[in-house]
């Protein structure tokens, strides 16, 4: 078990988009915070499965970090 950074904003079009940067590409998106999170399960879970075979692999020692930044 890994766990991967995942990044939820609002979309343009009024869904929540979801990325995964160490993945790129890997983005997805859903009308509600559950739908948009299930869905980008299921696209790191595809991106993994095909990465051999694709000729990459992830990042190794990563650690996802919080700031804190005035506005």
């Amino acid at each position: 078990m890994r766990e991967l950074p995942v990044i939820l904003r609002p979309g343009e079009d009024g869904l929540i988009v979801a990325e995964c940067p160490l993945i790129p590409g890997c983005i997805s998106q859903g009308h509600t915070r559950e739908e948009a999170l299930a869905n980008i399960l299921e696209a790191v879970a595809l991106a993994l499965e095909c990465r051999a075979a694709e000729g990459w692999s992830l990042p190794e020692g990563y650690e996802v970090a919080t700031v804190t930044v005035a506005a």
